[in-house]
């Protein structure tokens, strides 16, 4: 019997994804897995048996990453899951931007109380919200993962001439991005080139605030910014102060902050971006099936911590979390050997210090055989499935 804990409400259409053979809900105690949202991990101690955690979005800043490798805890996220949820907003925050639609309706309803006036005051003021279309204009897309690719194909298709940025594009995202996408080999040519400049990257050290007065100034006078990635990838000062120059004509962020709320220019979202029932269907069930194909096989996929490693099943299967260092395979075949253990099947993978590595075996392998591998220097974690 398997036990899941989640730590957020998990939609339903996901938990019911695990069979009989799993417990699962809030107040489960010593799980071997965790379902988790929004919950912070941060200061939570892990019990022993706890193999792994599947967050039910992208992010993953509420878990310490760090401390889960070191335990041997896999940690999966739910790429794409969300993607055509943030997509869906991020058009919307193109025309939000344009057309001045917020500021608009909050002045028509001054108007309440006008009577038979109404309908001239809104003649006479609706100058005053004037914005452009966006077909014929130009969107940079910085980021062509699950969300960025999604995006800049369904701008091109409302006429947009798209330019898209990621110098770490996957072969998957390539396959799905359309060719008439313009390849943007830097970000200061988006910057010189897009009326709209959407973010689409998560945040690390070295894109920390890569919206800020220096890469601002590189851009066309008039800018709109679109920002539903995370809201430290854009300085807030520095936002403001162009806002304020007329530099950039409105900025759009789904992270609000102190600073940012009433500031002219901006529409502050409170973090809309995957609130739908689909997105969170989606990220539920994604993160049910991760957490059962590695609990029941061993199989890896969608991981932050440790690298992605499948195979399908082939008997007894002996599974190795360890440190990424030389002649650490050889190890493990040697002990099965000395045990009488066949090895049928193996694969092996690595990510940065750390590496995974499944044998699929026949032979009885033992309690002793177990602790041998267990017991090598380099090894975090071992794990038996029969």
């Amino acid at each position: 019997m398997y036990k899941i804990q989640c730590l957020n409400k998990i939609s339903e259409v996901g938990t019911s994804r695990f069979s009989d053979a799993y417990t699962c809900g809030t107040d489960v105690q010593n799980p071997d897995a965790i379902l988790v949202r929004s919950a912070s991990m941060h200061e939570m101690e892990f019990n022993p048996e706890l193999l792994a955690i599947a967050r039910a979005g992208a992010g993953v800043n509420n878990i310490p990453l760090d401390r889960c490798s070191e335990n041997g805890i896999v940690v999966f996220n739910t790429p794409g899951a969300n993607a055509n949820a943030v997509k869906e907003l991020v058009l919307a925050g193109l025309f939000l931007t344009s057309r001045k639609i917020v500021p608009a309706i909050e002045w028509a309803k001054t108007l309440k109380g006008k009577g038979a006036e109404v309908s001239k005051l809104v003649e006479k003021g609706k100058s005053a919200f004037v914005g452009p279309e966006i077909k014929g204009k130009s969107l940079g897309v910085i980021g062509l993962g699950a969300i960025g690719a999604m995006v800049a194909n369904a701008a091109k298709s409302l006429g947009m001439e798209v330019y898209g940025h990621d110098p770490f594009l996957s072969v998957d995202a390539a396959w799905g991005l359309s060719r008439a996408i313009h390849h943007a080999t830097t970000r200061d040519e988006i910057y010189a080139k897009c009326d709209y400049i959407t973010i689409h990257v998560p945040l690390t050290p070295d894109t920390k605030e890569m919206i800020n007065a220096e890469t601002i100034a590189k851009m066309k006078d008039g800018v709109r910014i679109l920002n539903f990635a995370r809201g430290d990838l854009v300085s807030t000062p520095d936002i403001k102060a162009a806002l304020a120059s007329g530099k950039v004509s409105a900025y759009i962020t789904d992270f609000p902050d102190d600073d940012l709320l009433d500031t002219e220019g901006v529409i502050a979202i409170p973090h809309l971006g995957a609130s739908t029932p689909e997105s969170e269907d989606n990220c539920a069930c994604m993160a049910a099936d991760e957490l059962i194909d590695y609990l029941e096989n061993g199989n890896i996929k969608n991981s932050v911590n440790l690298p992605a490693v499948s195979m399908p099943r082939d008997g007894t299967r002996i599974c190795i979390l360890h440190r990424n260092t030389p002649n650490t395979i050889s190890s493990f075949s040697g002990a099965a050997a000395k045990a009488g253990i066949n090895i049928e099947n193996m694969s092996s993978k690595s990510k940065k210090d750390y590496a995974y590595t499944m044998l699929d075996v026949t032979g009885d392998v033992t309690e002793e055989t177990i602790a041998s591998i267990q017991a090598q220097e380099e090894v975090i974690r071992v794990r038996v499935i029969r």
